[in-house]
């Protein structure tokens, strides 16, 4: 097994509950990928180094297939948005509750997450939910588009175009509609969790009785009977050493990858002082005004009024900071590779929407993406998602290939997010890769 990113980890003990003897090889000194925890700025302040906030691991069917038990911490608000007039729109587990708060756009909040709702027990199960045309067309749309055509106010377009904006593309482009729409669905039917503690409980959960050697970088593929691969494309290219056919080799070269991040973590020496009060008690807080602000942010990544994620876990976990003390993380996109440092148009949109909140700076920690790419070398010029998610390289990653999961090389498997679903801590990449591998072995 190479990497020990979530989906490599999971593929290891899909592997290991099968029987097979499981070596999983990691060149950081610590495992996890992208799900670490580390003291970033300053002494027992615990800061995750990428992924933070983990509504896809708490619904994961893989995850819960090999029994994963982690100690979730649910804030009461999932994300909050808020706007200039010191007011934010609020998502909670209830649609209903959340869509009263949305006023006139209310009904229409529920129209338009109602089919996926009612399709979440198919959805959960891997199954192909029972969806009518209307509902598949809105998740194949722009968010731009569908939040246009469906809300009438500021206050719910603004709240779609945040949650649409996790997809990393254009809100202009397809398929972000659909992102918006999984990540307000998973709001509703899991909330949007983190664990105790950091999301290296999630990586220590799946690690759990299985021979993992860190920083043991592999250079060429190891001799055995599998070899599954926690790697993007190119990496794989690298270690093959000319093992693949050319063509899909070539193939391979022309992954796209999608805008980079710039990552700050603060340690803080209160709780930040958002003027709406819906902000206070949520565990993510989206800043980023308007549709029109958050869509122009998106299609030009790095600018002056950047589309911010923050988490502010410490609220809720006090493991995560010393007493009276927090710990905030956020993110913005760039584009990829950019070496450009946004740590005051950062901290100029938090300050805009909590005043005061540059004084309760402690230390901060600044994270481009080359630095983001050090720490895990699959996330390539800071690529949260493991590559572009447009509606191409959503279906057909990382090559048009029926099995997306195996190369042509013999008992050799891929399972990084570069390949279905994409990006995000679910492990379900590795799990399929590993059933592909086990499949293959059986005959």
């Amino acid at each position: 097994m190479i990497g020990s990113g979530p989906n490599g980890l999971t593929a290891a003990r899909v592997l290991a509950r099968a029987g097979l003897e499981v070596v999983v090889h990691e060149a950081a000194d610590e495992l996890g990928g992208g799900c670490r925890t580390t003291e970033l700025t300053l002494p027992g302040f615990r800061h995750d180094v990428c992924s933070a906030i983990h509504p896809l691991a708490a619904v994961s069917p893989a995850f819960r297939e090999l029994g994963l038990e982690l100690d979730w911490v649910e804030p009461p608000v999932e994300v909050a948005h808020p706007f200039d007039d010191g007011t934010a729109a609020a998502v909670v587990r209830s649609p209903e509750e959340t869509a009263a708060g949305l006023g006139p756009d209310g009904p229409a909040y529920l129209e338009l997450l109602g089919p996926y709702l009612r399709a979440w027990p198919a959805l959960a199960a891997l199954r192909r939910p029972r969806l009518g045309p209307r509902a598949l067309l809105a998740g194949l749309a722009s968010a731009h588009a569908l939040a246009g055509s469906r809300f009438q106010t500021e206050r719910a377009r603004a709240l779609f175009a945040g949650a649409a904006a996790h997809s990393m593309l254009p809100l202009e482009r397809r398929p972000s509609g659909g992102f918006g729409i999984a990540l307000l669905l998973l709001a509703h039917v899991a909330g949007w969790p983190f664990p105790r503690g950091g999301a290296s409980a999630i990586a220590a959960a799946l690690a759990a009785g299985l021979e993992v050697h860190t920083g043991s970088p592999v250079d060429e593929l190891p001799r055995a009977d599998v070899v599954v691969a926690d790697v993007m494309p190119r990496e794989l290219v690298r270690i093959a050493r000319g093992q693949l056919p050319a063509r899909y080799e070539s193939a391979l070269g022309r992954y796209r990858h999608g805008p980079g991040a710039f990552k700050l973590d603060w340690a803080l020496a209160g709780p930040i002082p958002w003027s709406a009060e819906e902000c206070r008690r949520a565990g993510t807080v989206h800043l980023g005004g308007t549709l029109a602000e958050i869509a122009a942010s998106e299609s030009r990544p790095g600018g002056d009024r950047p589309f911010v994620l923050l988490a502010q876990q410490s609220l809720f976990d006090p493991t995560r900071a010393p007493e009276g003390k927090h710990a905030a993380w956020a993110y913005c996109h760039v584009p990829n590779g950019s070496a450009v440092d946004l740590t005051d148009t950062i901290e100029a949109q938090v300050e805009r929407f909590a005043p005061g909140f540059r004084e309760l700076i402690l230390a901060r920690s600044a994270l481009g993406p080359a630095a983001l790419e050090a720490h895990n070398r699959n996330l390539v010029g800071g690529d949260l998602n493991g590559g572009l998610m447009d509606l191409r390289q959503l279906y057909f990653r990382p090559v048009r290939r029926l099995n997306p999961y195996r190369t042509p090389l013999r008992g050799v498997y891929l399972c990084s997010s570069a390949t279905p679903p994409g990006g995000g801590v679910h492990g379900l990449c590795g799990y399929w890769a590993a059933k592909a591998a086990l499949r293959d072995l059986s005959t």
